[in-house]
């Protein structure tokens, strides 16, 4: 089970065990999906417990891209012929060359000025690798290309939200609204820590992470993290050092920008205390 078109982060390696976790809630239970992102949680949660009242958070608009399905797969059809033409049953992932991916460019970017949309993520999806989007046709342009299109189109998806409270709105919002509500189960998958996160258009710190952990007491939730956060082991640590709290608190704090090179910088920091 997976959501309908490519997104960062959407859970479809999870699906079998989400749906077994949900037999724990009540048939009536309400879900709210905070981080809802593809609405792959969501659309399981309503799936799965028809009586329960779902609300997705779709604060990445995906239900925009959802509606638009028919355009995506006009395009791909079209960049499909593109490399059909240069040569038939290209094998995939086979890198395209220059003059094909210029083909392709002024494809998207007629298609972009004819009907002022295309799905972007979508289309990184079909001419790059996995997991590696782009949100513009000046980003993408500046990519390699490779033969990743699938062969067939994207099923349309009207039914895919059918049944869900949808909502676009900062989590937290969200949270307040629903946080006194009996039987409110929340789905908390926030962006990836310390990563740009793809399509999410912002920069996920410790302290945003952090942040969301003060919704989860108290209520019920499924939280979804990984190893490369180490999250659960920094709750670990804090619950065997409860009295410690912040040392550095009343420190003064400078900062110096260094860079390795043109691609990568850092911030040294020194943290320090004075009479």
């Amino acid at each position: 089970m997976s959501a309908p078109l490519p997104f960062v982060g959407q859970k479809r390696m999870f699906a079998r065990e989400f749906i077994k976790v949900l037999e724990a809630y009540p048939e009536d239970a309400v879900f709210v999906d905070l981080f809802g992102g593809s609405g792959l949680l969501s659309h399981i949660a309503k799936s799965r417990k028809p009586n329960a009242t779902v609300v997705y958070n779709d604060f990445d608009n995906y239900r925009h891209r959802l509606a638009n399905i028919p355009r995506t797969n006009a395009l791909l059809a079209r960049i499909r012929d593109i490399i059909n033409e240069v040569e038939p049953n290209m094998s995939k992932g086979k890198r395209l060359d220059d003059a094909t991916k210029k083909r392709i460019v002024e494809c998207i970017r007629r298609e972009e000025k004819a009907t002022g949309y295309v799905d972007y993520i979508t289309i990184s999806a079909a001419i790059m690798f996995s997991m590696k989007y782009k949100l513009s046709l000046e980003e993408l342009a500046k990519e390699t290309f490779y033969n990743n299109i699938r062969q067939t189109d994207y099923p349309l998806a009207d039914d895919y939200l059918e049944g869900l409270i949808v909502e676009s709105c900062d989590y937290r919002e969200l949270f307040e609204r629903y946080k006194d509500t009996p039987g409110v189960v929340f789905l908390v998958d926030p962006p990836y820590l310390s990563t740009e996160c793809g399509t999410y258009n912002i920069y996920w710190r410790l302290s945003d992470y952090l942040d969301v952990l003060t919704i989860l007491a108290g209520h019920e939730f499924v939280y979804f993290t990984s190893n490369k956060s180490s999250i659960v082991e920094l709750c670990q640590w804090m619950g065997k050092h409860k009295s410690i709290g912040n040392p550095f608190e009343n420190c003064r704090c400078l900062t110096f920008n260094a860079t390795v090179n043109h691609q990568a910088s850092y911030t040294d920091m020194m943290l320090y205390t004075a009479a």
